[in-house]
């Protein structure tokens, strides 16, 4: 018996058709996020903004990048059985080691206590980024959680992001080192957009105080005008989270700070995909944060 299409069923064929369309043309937005010293809740701020976003319908992918002292899957809690150092070998592809994370997130897990991630060679690197660009093509945005400081592998894989945010806390050390990192990417040659968070700050004072004391020197020394991507208030909802192996915007989702990372997002929402996707992917992320 020949099989009847009813009207209904022509639409829907036609909705999953644009879907598809769409999910091939579609080329994700990679932000990777850095620090100048480690100890600013870096890591912390890639897992939770990456979790808000997949909650929010996207197609996110957070890969740790922090090769050598990779972290990011005790924050998740999961136990990979494969890594970035299985790819770099060639036993495995970068699909093959992803694992599900909260909310649909992909996850692409780093090693630790492996030295030789953390000194590849010039063509490590510039494989590893290859791979990197083709999970642009399934997914609206890539989470890079580099690493700390200006080593080479924090500055390539950073200046090949769209965008990077440099996160810092309100302490003088942590802003000296910020302020190194943005110098190190400037004079890399970067052209990604450098915006600061600036985490673990006591009120929104604090943290403009802290990003505008950043920025002028930026601006002043490097002729450089970076960007505030906005900032996450001290918490400790976090610090139970952490202890608990359980992201706080999954544990703790009424705490001020998911509700800094929500502003965050939307930021990024407004900002990061409005420069290249104006279509209907652009519509439906800002729409989500509104």
């Amino acid at each position: 018996m020949a099989r009847t299409h009813t009207p209904d069923h022509r639409i829907d064929q036609a909705s999953r058709l644009r879907e598809l369309a769409r999910r091939r043309t579609t080329c994700a937005k990679t932000v990777a996020i850095t620090s100048g010293k480690g100890g600013v809740g870096k890591s912390n701020v890639a897992v939770n903004l990456s979790i808000y976003l997949a909650a929010k319908g996207l197609r996110v992918v957070l890969v740790d990048m922090d090769l050598g002292l990779a972290n990011a899957d005790l924050l998740l809690d999961v136990q990979p059985r494969y890594n970035l150092s299985h790819v770099l070998t060639g036993l495995r592809t970068l699909p093959e080691i992803s694992v599900e994370g909260p909310c649909g997130l992909t996850f692409i897990p780093g090693a630790s206590g492996i030295e030789s991630l953390a000194n590849l060679s010039e063509f490590e690197r510039r494989s590893l980024i290859a791979q990197i660009e083709k999970l642009k093509h399934s997914a609206d945005i890539v989470v890079l959680d580099c690493g700390a400081g200006i080593s080479k592998n924090v500055l390539s894989f950073a200046s090949a992001a769209d965008h990077v945010l440099v996160v810092t806390t309100p302490q003088p050390p942590a802003v000296t080192d910020a302020y190194a990192t943005i110098k190190a990417l400037h004079r890399e040659g970067s052209g990604a957009d450098i915006r600061v968070v600036v985490n673990m700050a006591r009120s929104r004072s604090q943290a403009d105080v802290t990003y505008k004391r950043l920025s002028k020197v930026a601006q002043r020394f490097l002729n450089y005008s970076v960007a505030y991507a906005g900032y996450m208030l001290h918490d400790t909802a976090v610090e139970t989270a952490v202890q608990e192996r359980c992201p706080f915007v999954v544990r703790y989702p009424e705490s001020n700070a998911s509700a800094c990372i929500a502003a965050l997002a939307g930021d990024m929402a407004r900002t990061f995909l409005n420069k290249s996707q104006r279509g209907g992917l652009f519509k439906r992320v800002v729409g989500l944060f509104v």
